[in-house]
């Protein structure tokens, strides 16, 4: 079965599509490149696992190049993106081609920020085929590249004309991998959604055990969240920054870590913990909510505190987050499940007393088995 979400943005709304079989000759993805010229970008892994069925997915296409990129957080910088840029040359793309992002979150945001700027912007498709590509970083424009100081400091909003998520590409995630999406899907509980969080509790085992019935509510009440927030805030000058829970201890974890140890999912979710607790360290959320969200972390698993990077370099890190405006570092905290908000007004004692459970030596390792 087949749903399709709509992301209401002027000037050109698009559809996300979600459901088994949509890589399909007959599918959307072909309707919309006939006889266009299409770049695909992806990575050695994904094209290797499922590049025959999109090569035949744009079967109808007027051409079709390939720029395939290596697989990792590590080669989302400015290097790489020269490549992308190569492949769009040697394949005489024009204005009036299509560029299709297939692959995880890291392909996403190369592949969006490429079609932001190629030759001032082209059409784009993204194609997800990670969990957390799904149901967060495909839907809503953000693209961009890393900077060896800071997580996606160089980026523009491009929105996709199409989100294709066909579910099948699931079947070859890893359980590391599917497991770092939940991060984002369990973020959209705890920052709007109470009665999804309380879904997730009760119906974890069956999410974990990716039956196809709880795996097509997991991305389909994701997006739905998703696209609400972008079609109100698309430029994330309010309600938008919401989606930034965890984000600001996350990507500092990402960064301090050379962006090849931690999954941004796992990152996320350390981060995500990090402001329950802060939030309950101020008196904003009850401890016994605090509880609820780490637990629910817990038993996916996944981390919920930091590695021993050291407070002092967490608070420098996330200092120079791009979140910070006017010198002040805005936080997305919780005053409950369900209910997050924006604020530049963190006491800065109590926001240290959360950072010094990243000062060495920690019990704050983090095994990925």
């Amino acid at each position: 079965m087949t749903t399709t979400i709509q992301v209401e943005l002027p000037p050109h709304p698009y559809p996300i599509h979600i459901g088994p079989g949509l890589l399909a000759t007959d599918g959307p993805l072909a309707e919309l490149v006939a006889g266009a010229r299409v770049l695909v970008i992806s990575n050695d892994t994904v094209a290797a696992l499922h590049g025959e069925r999109l090569r035949a997915a744009l079967a109808r296409a007027g051409h079709v190049g390939e720029c395939v990129l290596p697989d990792g957080e590590r080669w989302k910088n400015l290097e790489t993106m020269a490549r992308i840029f190569d492949a769009a040359i040697d394949h005489g793309c024009a204005r009036d081609c299509w560029f299709v992002a297939f692959g995880g979150g890291v392909i996403g945001d190369m592949a969006g920020f490429a079609a932001a700027t190629w030759q001032r912007g082209v059409r784009l498709i993204q194609v997800p085929t990670t969990l957390l590509a799904q149901v967060d970083s495909s839907v809503g424009g953000k693209t961009g590249v890393n900077h060896p100081r800071g997580k996606n400091m160089i980026g523009a909003f491009h929105q996709p004309r199409a989100v294709i998520a066909d579910t099948d590409t699931l079947s070859t995630l890893d359980d590391r991998q599917f497991r770092a999406g939940l991060a984002e899907v369990i973020k959209y509980g705890l920052i709007r959604d109470a009665d999804f969080f309380a879904w997730l509790e009760a119906e974890l085992d069956a999410v974990l055990a990716r039956e196809p019935a709880a795996l097509a509510h997991i991305i389909e009440q994701s997006c739905r969240n998703k696209a609400a927030v972008v079609a109100e805030d698309e430029r994330e000058t309010g309600v938008r920054a919401l989606l930034n829970l965890g984000h600001t201890f996350g990507h500092a974890i990402e960064t301090a870590t050379g962006y090849d140890t931690w999954l941004h999912g796992e990152a996320i979710a350390a981060g995500m913990c990090m402001a329950a607790r802060l939030s309950a360290r101020i008196g904003w959320l009850a401890q016994g909510e605090c509880d609820r969200v780490e637990s629910l972390f817990q038993r996916v698993p996944l981390p919920t505190r930091p590695p021993a990077i050291g407070g002092t370099r967490m608070r420098e890190l996330m200092q120079s987050d791009k979140k910070t405006l006017g010198g002040r570092m805005r936080l997305i905290l919780l005053e409950g499940v369900g209910r997050a908000v924006i604020t530049d007004a963190c006491p800065a004692g109590e926001l240290d007393a959360e950072l010094a459970a990243a000062d060495p030596p920690s019990r704050a390792t983090h095994d990925h088995a």
